[in-house]
């Protein structure tokens, strides 16, 4: 099969995975000055940082091929779909090539299971070495791990790679027995619990480093183990898993094994689906809701048991709203911690404030030391005004609106179209 011909089949294969970006990479300096690519430059994007560089990368499957059986996969052993399979020189002349034409800045490598884990682990560690030592490649590295692979090849893997991921795939294991019953979340988190382990360890080993070389100098530095971290993903819908048990896992995630970031995919219905599946697709509004959750969760210092919940644990279906943001509806519900003084309350109060976002807080605390904060301060701090008046108070701005039923409020904030459904 023409190279061509694979890259439209595996290209297209790749876009159901969302844990594709590039936060977090290093700058790789080789010894010659000479190497290949940067993760820090800028072209056709498709990945974007915290800082809001556009990262492009040639995102692909090495193979379409699979052994396993996942319900909600499109590649499942048992799919129509016609397969390709990238040999690992391939993969890394459409790398340098594409990069050569200022296409992209780095690659992301995902790939079926053929013939066994440890076979097609050493396949995906096989490119990026390729890239790194051969031709000195710099650019931004991203390898999908399999669960069931030696520890050592995820060791390898995370010599070369600037980021690795393996997809827990559903929140819970109970959803994982119906649908993917080869897999097991036991697995996937020991495969976790081995990366954390070796960060952990070359983390240690640069720091012994960096004391040696104080003493005797021009030791070299230990390179630094999967430098971006590592990441998973999780399918929204395909299954009854509610908003709260997705947040659940997601939160012991974060905690038990330091991940990066925690990717959530609507599920979209697939050809020749099983009927455990839903025949429509998952709401994108649920999707980006839980993203609003995963970034309170992690930046606001929100727990992930009280954004699905009212005040004293009032019981809930364990579903978002998704007619406002997460923020917003849980100011609605606990309408008794406000309103937050702008002038005096502390910063994780103003973080609970909706409108007000951690940069505006933090440009708020600064301001207060020298003045009095106004209501047009906020507007010229670019803040969410509007959402935010009902809930503080200031020096020239005390709102009566505060005394409006959270009823009201919300549909004051809600899409028009969801407003009219409600008149």
């Amino acid at each position: 099969m023409e190279i061509l011909r694979k890259l439209e089949i595996l290209a297209d294969a790749a876009k159901y995975d969302a844990s594709c970006a590039s936060s977090g990479s290093q700058r790789r300096n080789s010894l010659s000055g000479k190497g290949i690519g940067s993760t820090e430059g800028s072209g056709i994007c498709h990945a974007y940082a915290p800082d809001g560089r556009c990262i492009s990368l040639l995102k692909i499957l090495l193979t379409n091929f699979c052994i396993y059986e996942c319900s909600y996969c499109v590649n499942r052993n048992s799919s129509p779909v016609r397969r390709a399979r990238f040999s690992v020189a391939e993969v890394v002349r459409l790398t340098l090539d594409f990069y050569k034409r200022n296409y992209i800045e780095g690659l992301f490598l995902s790939s079926g299971v053929i013939r066994n884990p440890d076979y097609t682990m050493e396949q995906l560690v096989a490119v990026a070495r390729e890239l790194r030592l051969t031709h000195d490649f710099r650019g931004y590295i991203h390898l999908k791990t399999i669960p069931d692979a030696d520890g050592t090849l995820l060791a390898d893997a995370g010599r070369f790679a600037d980021r690795l991921s393996i997809n827990v795939e559903l929140p819970t294991q109970v959803a994982l027995d119906s649908l993917a019953p080869e897999k097991d979340h036991r697995t996937i988190k020991l495969s976790m619990a081995r990366i954390r382990q070796r960060q952990d360890e070359h983390k240690a080993e640069r720091a012994e480093a960096r004391r040696i070389s104080n003493v005797r100098r021009g030791k070299p530095p230990v390179a630094r183990f999967a430098p971006a971290g590592q990441s998973t993903q999780m399918i929204v819908g395909a299954e009854p898993s509610t908003d709260a048990q997705i947040l659940d896992t997601s939160a012991h995630l974060y905690s038990a094994y330091r991940l990066k970031r925690v990717y959530f995919s609507a599920f979209s219905p697939i050809p020749d689906a099983s009927s455990r599946l839903p025949v429509q697709r998952a709401p994108l509004m649920r999707e980006h809701r839980l993203y609003q959750s995963d970034w309170l969760m992690r930046f606001y210092g929100y727990r992930h048991d009280e954004i699905t919940t009212g005040p004293d644990d009032v019981a809930s279906d364990g579903m978002l709203d998704l007619d406002v943001d997460p923020k917003l509806a849980w100011a609605l519900r606990n309408r008794a911690y406000f309103p937050v003084d702008l002038n005096r309350d502390e910063r994780e109060r103003l973080l609970r404030v909706p409108g007000l976002g951690v940069k505006s807080v933090n440009k708020l605390l600064r301001m207060r030391r020298w003045q009095t904060v106004r209501l047009e301060d906020l507007v010229a701090l670019r803040a969410g005004v509007r959402k935010a008046m009902p809930f503080v108070v200031c020096a020239n701005h005390h709102p009566g609106l505060a005394e409006l039923p959270s009823d009201r409020l919300r549909a004051r904030f809600a899409p028009p179209a969801r407003q009219l459904s409600l008149l």
